[in-house]
């Protein structure tokens, strides 16, 4: 399921750090009832030592310009919100409807609107646009014992491959799809338009990840599709990563 969010601010203008994703993810967590949030940000659901909480969410989309360490928004706003668990999406717009307004740190915006956005047909293959950067890694031991992380790019024949593992992982946390991680062996995403313009390199609180945007081809399982459209494609899916849609675009 996927609401897409309008609103506007009180003011003329919106101004948030450039990296805002820990805004919009406290803005998720704290427009939920008690229980679901709690639940959602403690627990999640585990698949051997990894925690999925399975919702994401998009860059904010608007008029804009950037400062040095600021981005400032005129205007409407749009941002898209998605979660394998529907009381998650309801619960989120119950809070939203009833406070009609929308808090982003110490500032204040107006509710406009919520929609729920029409689940896509699926094709297979299928042409997706990242509405949130997509992230995947590998956590490395140097020669001195030091923990690295690694963040793979679409260049890489790894980048695939731990895509799928991590979708695999999803649907094995949710009781999904075979138990065999071989049966997306066949499965494929392909950069169709991307380029080093689309490398993102972003801070979550105090820890710098790398992501990238642009245009991809998948080709998976139709039930595996849902997965990463509802879920987000890649890691760290709850702090604004990974988020796609379907697009016609070339």
């Amino acid at each position: 399921m996927r609401i897409t969010i309008e609103f506007s601010p009180q003011s003329e203008k919106l101004t948030l750090p450039i990296h805002y994703n820990s805004l919009i993810q406290g803005l998720i967590y704290n427009n939920l009832d008690g229980l679901v949030s709690d639940r959602l940000h403690n627990e999640g659901l585990a698949f051997g030592k990894r925690q999925f909480r399975f919702f994401t969410f998009s860059r904010l989309y608007g008029r804009y310009l950037i400062g040095r360490e600021t981005i400032e928004f005129t205007g409407p706003l749009k941002v898209h919100v998605s979660s394998i668990h529907e009381d998650i999406l309801e619960s989120f717009v119950k809070h939203l409807l009833i406070k009609g307004k929308i808090q982003l740190g110490s500032q204040e915006c107006e509710l406009v609107r919520i929609d729920v956005e029409e689940r896509p047909n699926f094709t297979r293959p299928i042409k997706v646009k990242t509405l949130s950067p997509i992230t995947v890694y590998s956590t490395l031991t140097t020669g001195s014992g030091r923990k690295k992380t690694y963040y793979y790019s679409p260049a890489e024949r790894d980048w695939e491959i731990q895509i799928f593992a991590n979708l695999w992982r999803k649907s094995q946390a949710l009781g999904l799809g075979p138990n065999d991680p071989a049966y997306l062996a066949g499965s494929r995403i392909r950069p169709i338009k991307v380029g080093k313009q689309d490398l993102r390199i972003m801070k979550y609180r105090d820890t710098v990840i790398k992501g990238w945007t642009g245009i991809y081809e998948l080709d998976l399982p139709e039930e595996f599709f849902y997965l990463a459209y509802d879920a987000g494609l890649g890691a760290k899916n709850s702090q604004g990563f990974g988020m796609i849609k379907v697009t016609n675009s070339q």
